[in-house]
């Protein structure tokens, strides 16, 4: 080996010198997208004693063994991912038509007249609105609830009255024939009577009252403000999730 003059100069001067490793130890990288795949690699080099030892057959079978890892690891997280994020867009699908179809309110009747307002009638408040329409047409309940009274009532003669969860009532009168009875829970939509003319009536036709806090309101009001126009016949367009569902 030449000595370096001193006139000569020095090109490794400034530079930080890197130790040489041993030659019996060798580190190998593997670059993975998944740690899990990696470990498996470093795992397996660890164990080579030599790097002039290894037969580039063997490096070559790890190689594909480690990409093979990442491949079923990406498949696996993929498809448990992808099946995860569907059953909840399910749930929450099934989650909200329950909702509407349990918050929706619809008309009575499919076809009818409407003969009578609420207010004051011959000196008595007329607490509801009248609907006519042929005798034992079906009518059905404009919003769900549980009916808390179902049978002869005086004046209102063979009627109905569904308490929502909410504490409104709502009553059906003058009805010919009854199709629920009293504790049963009712969908809106549902077929719950035919139209009649018992009790204190005049014609054929279906009187509908709202109670809310127990206090008779105007139904025209209280069911255009949840989307149902009672004078021109048309109903919320979530009326179809109601009928579906009862």
């Amino acid at each position: 080996m030449r000595q370096r003059l001193s006139s000569e100069p020095d090109r490794y001067r400034g530079r930080r010198r890197v130790p040489t490793p041993p030659r019996s130890r060798y580190a190998v990288v593997v670059t993975s997208a998944f740690v899990g795949a990696g470990v498996v690699a470093l795992g397996a080099a660890a164990n080579l004693p030599d790097k002039k030892a290894v037969d580039p057959d063997v490096l070559q079978g790890l190689s594909s063994k480690t990409a093979q890892v990442a491949t079923d690891a990406l498949e696996n997280r993929s498809g448990e991912g992808a099946a995860s994020r569907g059953e909840d867009r399910q749930a929450r699908t099934e989650l909200t038509a329950e909702e509407a179809a349990a918050d929706v309110y619809v008309l009575p009747l499919d076809e009818y007249e409407f003969t009578s307002a609420y207010g004051v009638r011959f000196g008595k408040l007329h607490a509801g609105i009248d609907l006519a329409a042929p005798e034992g047409t079906p009518y059905k309940a404009v919003h769900a609830g549980t009916v808390t009274a179902a049978g002869y009532s005086g004046g209102y003669g063979y009627s109905i009255t569904i308490k929502q969860d909410d504490g409104t009532e709502i009553i059906y009168a003058h009805s010919r024939r009854l199709l629920v009875n009293k504790g049963d829970q009712v969908k809106a939509g549902q077929v719950i009577a035919e139209v009649g003319n018992t009790g204190y009536s005049y014609g054929t036709h279906l009187h509908l009252e709202v109670h809310v806090n127990g206090t008779p309101t105007d139904p025209i009001t209280f069911l255009d403000e949840r989307g149902v126009d009672i004078k021109n016949q048309l109903e919320s367009v979530y009326a179809g999730i109601a009928a579906e569902a009862s």
